[in-house]
C-alpha cells in the first residue's frame, strides 16, 4: 500500500492546492453534537437520505419543507401511533414524493429509532458512541433493524449526520484498488470489507484525519476531476 501522504498530494494536485481541497470537505465531525441531537432530527435525516435515494436530490431538497410537514416534524413517537388513514392520506398527497414503500418506511424507521433510544438513550447517543473502527458493523445494524437503509443510503445517512465514517463510492473504492488494496471493484464481500476498514483504520493512525475525510480526500483524488458543485462521493 502507498503511503496516504501520496493521496493527499494528488488530491491538492488535482484540486489547485491545500487550501482549495479543504474547501471541499465536509464539516468535521462533532461527536457531542451527534449526542444531543434530537431523534426527530436523525429521522428527517434518515428519510431524507431514503427518498433521496434513486430520485433528484434537488427536487427532494426543493420539496423538503413539504416533508416536514406532511410528517408532523418526523416526531418518531407520534408517527407511530398515526392510524392507516394517515399514510393513505400520505400515498396521495401531491407536495411530497408519492412512493409508498419509502413513505412506509418512515414508519417503520421512527419505530427503529424509538427501540434504539430505548436502549442507548437517544439515537444520537447510540451513534456518537460507536466506534468508526468498527462502521460496516453500524451499517449492518441500519440494514438490518431499520428500512431501505441498507447500501449507499446507510453510508450517506451517516454521512449527513454527522457521524465520522467513509462512503464507498465508485471513486473510493478506485483509490482503495489504485493504492493496492486487494478488493472486488464493488467490494460488497465480507472479506472485502474487512480489508477496507483496515485500511481507513490504518491511514486514520498514519495521519490523525477523520474517517470522513480520509474518504473525500480519496474520492478526490482519483476518477472524472469534476467541479465543487458536481463531486460525488
Amino acid at each position: 500500500m502507498i503511503s496516504f501522504d501520496s493521496i493527499l498530494a494528488r488530491a491538492q494536485q488535482r484540486k489547485g492546492g491545500a487550501a482549495a481541497l479543504q474547501a471541499l470537505l465536509p464539516s468535521s465531525p462533532d461527536p457531542q453534537h451527534l449526542q444531543q441531537l434530537g431523534d426527530d432530527r436523525i429521522l428527517a435525516e434518515m428519510s431524507k437520505r431514503v427518498f433521496c435515494a434513486g430520485f433528484s436530490w434537488t427536487v427532494i431538497d426543493n420539496k423538503w419543507p413539504e416533508f416536514e410537514t406532511a410528517f408532523l416534524g418526523f416526531n418518531p413517537d407520534t408517527l407511530v401511533f398515526q392510524p392507516n388513514e394517515f399514510w393513505d392520506a400520505l400515498f396521495a398527497n401531491p407536495r411530497i414524493v408519492r412512493h409508498a414503500a419509502k413513505i412506509l418506511s418512515v414508519r417503520d424507521n421512527a419505530g427503529f429509532i424509538r427501540e434504539i433510544a430505548s436502549e442507548h438513550g437517544s439515537f444520537g447517543q447510540f451513534l456518537s458512541a460507536w466506534p468508526s473502527a468498527r462502521q460496516f458493523d453500524l451499517l449492518n445494524i441500519l440494514s438490518e433493524r431499520g428500512s431501505r437503509l441498507g447500501g449507499n443510503t446507510g453510508q450517506m445517512f451517516l454521512r449527513y449526520i454527522g457521524w465520522d465514517g467513509f462512503v464507498l463510492s465508485k471513486d473510493v473504492i478506485l483509490c482503495l484498488r489504485d493504492a493496492g488494496l486487494d478488493i472486488g471493484a464493488e467490494a460488497k464481500s465480507k472479506k472485502d470489507q474487512a480489508k477496507v476498514q483496515a485500511q481507513f483504520n490504518a491511514w486514520a493512525e498514519e495521519t490523525g484525519l477523520s474517517y470522513s475525510h480520509l474518504s473525500k480526500i480519496c474520492a478526490l483524488s482519483i476518477g472524472e476531476n469534476a467541479s465543487e458543485t458536481s463531486e460525488t462521493e
